[in-house]
Parts: C-alpha cells; structure tokens; sequence
C-alpha cells in the first residue's frame, strides 16, 4: 500500500505494554519517511542508568543529580533505531527483564516525566515524526494530527513479549512476564503524573488477531486518508 505524499504529520502511538507499539511505528516511519522516536526507549534508558547508579528511587535529590549526568540519543545502525545512554549503545541492555521490571516506576516520577517530556517535544521539527508511549497523545503532543491507542489481549501481549525474550537469547518464564506486564499496567494506568489512557480522539487499534502486516495496513490506511484531507 502506497502512502500520499502531503504536508507531514505528527503521529501519536500510545498502548499498554507489548502491544506491538514500536513495530507499528518503525515500520510506519520507514514507510512515510519519518523520524521514529521511541520514548519508552527513553524511560528505559534512564532505568538502566538509575540501576547501574544504585539511584534509590524516593530520594528526590539523587533522582535529580542522576537526570542532570543522562544524555539520551538514537542512531540509526544498518536500518534500525538504536538507543544511546551517554554515547553508549545500550539498545540491548534496555529491553532485559531487569529493566523492564523497575521501568514503570521510574517512569511514573514527576521529574523523569518532566525532564523526558521537555526533551520529546523539543525533538519535533519541520519534518514528520512518529513518537510511541504511554502519554504521547494525551500530554506530549496533545495536537497531534492522528493518534493511535494499541491494545491487545494481556495473554497474548505477554506470549509476545516472551516469545521476543527467547528470541534474543534472554532467559525468560512466561508466568514472571505475564506477572511483569500486570505490575506494569497497574503502574501506568494508575500512576498521578500522565497515566495511560486512551486520548479522546485516537483511533482504538485492538491487534490480537492482527498480523504484523494487518495492523500496519490498518494503519497506514488512516494516516493516508487524513495526509488526503491536508492536500485537499
């Protein structure tokens, strides 16, 4: 399917946890020639380093002298986004079951929000952009010219996400990831500072019995059919 070529979008991808989020946005900003960026990749890196740093979560102070020595960056290697934690790649050590395990809590700090929310906006340029979250439609581009909300069914969503585990070699039990992905979901649908919630005007895109290709089809059929309604 070939997509119509007008005024650049700014597309919002939120959702649960391994709903696929990211694929569909990759693939989506391949296909429009857009910048992909992945803020949970973001929220990941910052656990990785608050882990590393030993950084204990309630004090507020340490949080903040942590923030203020993170530097968060994305290259593109051989076609793929790769994350970058003070000049390191880190795009595998951000996506273990460690920091998957902490991430919503890191996430759910006001400062983290604050500081990670300052630093998505200020990525947007003249040229289209796809970012994917919890909170992107709802509070980081609240304007946002189409938005998305993935969801999926729990079980599948965490057979996906283990099955992706195993296939980076990464030791794995289906029960402690489906157990990870309840913790998480509580998190991030009840945290105070910008819970997950579906935006009012996103579109709702329930991929349990899509494919890969099915959901990125369904899709990139709304993103054309709103670039139609700019050129007109």
């Amino acid at each position: 399917m070939e997509s119509i070529h007008a005024k650049p979008l700014v597309i919002a991808i939120d959702g649960f946890s391994s709903c696929g989020k990211s694929t569909l946005a990759k693939q989506l900003a391949k296909e429009l020639h857009y910048v992909f960026v992945d803020s949970g990749a973001m929220y990941r890196a910052v656990t990785l380093y608050f882990i590393e740093q030993n950084i204990d979560l309630s004090n507020q102070q340490e949080v903040s002298n942590a923030l203020g020595e993170i530097e968060i960056t994305f290259q593109n290697i051989e076609g793929q986004n790769t994350t970058f934690l003070n000049g390191r790649n880190v795009e595998s050590e951000i996506r273990t079951l460690q920091v998957s395990e902490l991430v919503s809590e890191v996430a759910a700090i006001s400062e983290v929000r604050r500081q990670l929310v300052a630093l998505q906006r200020a990525m947007m340029g003249k040229c289209g952009m796809i970012m994917d979250g919890r909170d992107i439609g709802t509070v980081v581009f609240p304007d946002a010219d189409i938005k998305f909300f993935v969801t999926a069914d729990p079980i599948i969503r965490a057979q996906r996400r283990y099955n992706e585990l195993i296939s980076k070699d990464q030791k794995a039990d289906l029960h402690d990831v489906i157990s990870n992905l309840q913790h998480r979901d509580h998190i991030d649908t009840t945290r105070e500072d910008s819970p997950l919630m579906q935006a009012e005007d996103a579109i709702v895109l329930d991929n349990s019995d899509f494919s890969i290709e099915e959901q990125f089809n369904f899709a990139l059929d709304k993103i054309n059919k709103k670039l139609a309604q700019k050129e007109n």
